[in-house]
């Protein structure tokens, strides 16, 4: 399965009424991929996810997975796919070990091997020490962990994990980010919905950004962002310059003053080193200028006129 693309869907469109959640999307993932869906909520990310996963049915499009047509309820290809949910799905009055061997033997593990597979899910999600306490004890992000183990338990060849650290912490995050990665260079293909930039840029190889159910830019990061101007935007505190540098800093842009900042957005044609070289002949300091290159979300507020976290 390594030279075949994990998933490939054509036209893939979904109705509620009269809200299209998926207007024709189009996308491909290669085998091996950490793939990016990065999106507002309400973007399409979940049903597109529940679609991949046979929890809903499209109204119209074909997908493909690993090549073949997918069929919903095929259990071979059932077994192909590990759902991470955004709501956690767990068992909240049992232990975490209970939680696995019952997921597991849903999966058709028994015996030996899924004696093996509970405690390698546990040293994954870093709870073997907690193995034994019920899930309604745990922490947010130490569900969050053992939602992903459970969808990893029988083996897939594909994890979708749709928004997997809302509402955790900073080091379960990194201790998520840590594993999904780890997996990734074992060679799983992950799809890895957000709505948070800095996710997509830490972890994925490629990225989809999706809003009102349509994939508007699709690639590697670095391509994405040669949509935008180098510099995004110049900042200085407003005391750092007199009246007379205040007039000569607006001469390479728009400027904007507000909380005792100044903004500068380069005009066409900055050169940054241009900009340096007058810092230096007014004698002042470049570490009081803060340079923000474009991201993510710049290229979504320039494509859809909004902020991402919307």
């Amino acid at each position: 399965m390594e030279n075949m693309n994990a998933l490939a869907v054509v036209g893939l469109s979904k109705s509620y009424g009269e809200v299209d959640a998926l207007k024709g999307l189009d996308l491909t993932i290669e085998s091996g991929c950490f793939f990016g869906l990065l999106g507002p909520n309400g973007a399409g990310k979940s049903t597109f996810m529940s679609i991949i996963s046979g929890f809903l049915r499209q109204d119209e499009g074909s997908i493909e997975l690993f090549g073949e047509s997918l069929n919903p309820v095929d259990p071979g290809q059932k077994r192909l796919i590990g759902l991470a949910p955004q709501n956690i799905a767990l068992y909240k009055d049992l232990s975490a070990e209970a939680n696995l061997a019952l997921f597991g033997k849903l999966q058709g593990l028994r015996g030996s091997r899924l004696k093996a597979r509970v405690n390698e899910a546990l040293q994954l999600a870093q709870l073997q020490e907690r193995r034994k306490s019920p899930v309604k004890e745990f922490s947010g992000g130490m569900k969050r962990r053992l939602n992903i183990a459970v969808a990893l338990l029988h083996d897939p060849k594909i994890l979708l994990c749709d928004e997997p650290t809302v509402g955790v912490d900073p080091q379960s995050r990194n201790a998520i980010y840590d594993t999904l990665l780890g997996l990734k260079e074992q060679g799983l293909t992950v799809l890895y919905s957000t709505h948070y930039m800095e996710e997509a840029e830490r972890l994925c190889d490629r990225i989809a950004i999706i809003d009102h159910g349509e994939i508007l830019r699709e690639g590697e990061l670095h391509g994405l962002l040669q949509e935008l101007p180098d510099i995004e935007r110049i900042t200085t505190r407003t005391a750092i310059l007199d009246a007379q540098a205040r007039s000569a800093f607006g001469h390479f842009g728009e400027v904007q003053e507000h909380n005792g900042s100044i903004d500068l957005k380069p005009a066409d044609g900055f050169r940054l080193s241009g900009f340096y070289r007058w810092i230096e002949e007014e004698n002042m300091d470049a570490r009081d200028f803060v340079v923000e290159r474009p991201s993510l979300e710049n290229l979504f507020l320039q494509l859809t006129g909004r902020d991402l976290r919307e």
